[in-house]
């Protein structure tokens, strides 16, 4: 039996509070089947938006005749987009494995408990005072063996020439976008009528719109049978009126959603328990039902995001070594689809606040008061604002454009620090900045919260 200080099952994002820990003096064991760092560097956010990059620039270039300029796409080089992808992801293993120092111990195999304080990887038993379990999550397994998962994609050894993609989520967006605007021939399956359905109504429906104008999406549409031969996939498609079609593709992937990596931990031999959809219950402090044994990131189900994991862990890493003893509890959870369009979002949706029977005012302001969002010449972008309109705080921020993401820090800054839109009204911005279009938004609702209370 091994004894260490502490025990990391899965080497992705908690792979810093083996760092930190390593570098108290404390001797810890890192347990990692794969490559270290996790899905999001070598499988996930990272890579997957380095090849967006790739996709803007030819959207970019394709999409030039609404600013005058006439250009065309002579050439796209796929092979060394990918190659460039795929060396990136080489690297991984090697940089984060250089972050530990000599107290870190890697591990590598799959970690499994054979009791409370026990871990067993390969043919060796470990224990420790704190073991962290942050195994992640994985990719639902497509139906068909020859089809791929998101975890297929990277590194991508064989480049199709043509894709169909089933899903409706942002996994699902961003690569049928990718795909297409690279030129590879791209269909995209979706059951239903929308896509990213968990978005704002108003958001989602204008995403549809620009969405469909360059990626071939069939709605309300299921394979009903799969045939793979001579490396072609022959899908029999059917749509909600029953009517049978059929499409051919090198490459099938599935992006469907994703599931708890708890099955491989034993957690029988434990006294850990599981929520009804498989993942890892947990307080407000990660601890489980086992003593001194805690959950983060994925693992647990709840805020399933790499900014989300990375937050956990430094709390915890506080909590195990800095004396911090509060709870973690997160004021908001951003998010944000890299696509075209790009989509940032925060808080609830106006759909949530009408079933939660809260008082609300909504508005809706495009970006048209900002020279620099004149400047893309695209009509669509807006900020969404729900806000409480005897508090003044926001309850959801929703937004649809050119850097979504970058723009929506500054509503999280206020949210963060003192939640009341009027700070954004009060703010001094940068004149004609692309963010300037917050001003305009913040003026609207605050008109809105004043109609509102001469109404009620």
């Amino acid at each position: 039996m091994k004894e260490f200080d502490l025990i990391i099952i899965g080497g992705g994002r908690a792979s810093s509070l083996a760092k930190m820990a390593g570098n108290l003096g404390k001797k810890v064991a890192i347990i990692e089947k794969d490559s270290l760092g996790g899905t999001c560097p070598n499988k996930g956010c990272v890579p997957s938006k380095l090849l967006i990059g790739y996709a803007h620039a030819a959207r970019n270039i394709k999409d030039a005749k609404r600013h005058f300029i006439d250009a065309t796409i002579n050439h796209i080089d796929i092979e060394k987009i990918f190659e460039k992808t795929n060396d990136y992801i080489a690297k991984i293993d090697d940089i984060y494995q250089k972050k530990f120092n000599e107290n870190v111990t890697v591990f590598r195999g799959t970690g499994s408990f054979v009791s409370n304080k026990v871990v067993q990887v390969n043919d060796e038993l470990l224990t420790a005072q704190h073991i962290v379990i942050a195994t992640g999550s994985r990719p639902i397994k497509p139906p068909h063996e020859k089809a791929w998962s998101s975890d297929d994609i990277f590194p991508l050894k064989h480049i199709p020439k043509s894709i169909a993609i089933v899903g409706s989520g942002f996994i699902a967006v961003e690569l049928a976008n990718f795909f297409d605007a690279i030129g590879i021939q791209t269909k995209l399956l979706v059951r239903s009528e929308t896509l990213l359905g968990n978005e704002d109504e108003t958001i989602s429906t204008i995403f549809k719109e620009e969405f469909t104008k360059n990626v071939d999406v069939a709605f309300n549409t299921t394979i009903k049978e799969t045939h793979y031969e001579n490396n072609h996939f022959e899908l029999t498609l059917e749509n909600k009126n029953g009517e049978i079609s059929k499409h051919s593709c090198e490459a099938l992937l599935y992006a469907t959603g994703r599931q708890s990596n708890a099955d491989t931990l034993h957690l029988e031999n434990t006294s850990i328990e599981l929520t009804t959809k498989g993942y890892i219950k947990c307080n407000e402090f990660f601890e489980t039902h086992a003593k001194d044994v805690f959950v983060v990131g994925d693992a647990t189900g709840e805020n399933m995001l790499q900014h989300a994991a990375a937050y956990e862990i430094n709390h915890l890493g506080k909590y195990l070594y800095e004396g911090e003893k509060s709870a973690l509890t997160f004021k908001y959870m951003p998010h944000a689809v890299f696509c075209d369009p790009e989509i940032a979002s925060v808080g609830i949706t106006e759909e949530e606040a009408k079933k939660q029977n809260l008082n609300y005012v909504v508005t809706t302001t495009n970006w048209l008061a900002s020279a620099k969002a004149q400047s893309l010449r695209i009509k669509y972008p807006l900020t969404k604002l729900i806000v409480n309109p005897y508090t003044y705080e926001i309850l959801g921020c929703h937004m649809i454009g050119y850097e979504s993401s970058t723009m929506i820090h500054q509503v999280l800054a206020v949210m963060h620090l003192s939640n009341d839109i009027r700070h954004l009204k009060e703010m001094l911005y940068i004149h004609p900045a692309l963010s300037e279009a917050l001003l305009p938004a913040s003026m609207e609702c605050i008109k809105a919260i004043k109609k509102y209370k001469e109404e009620h």
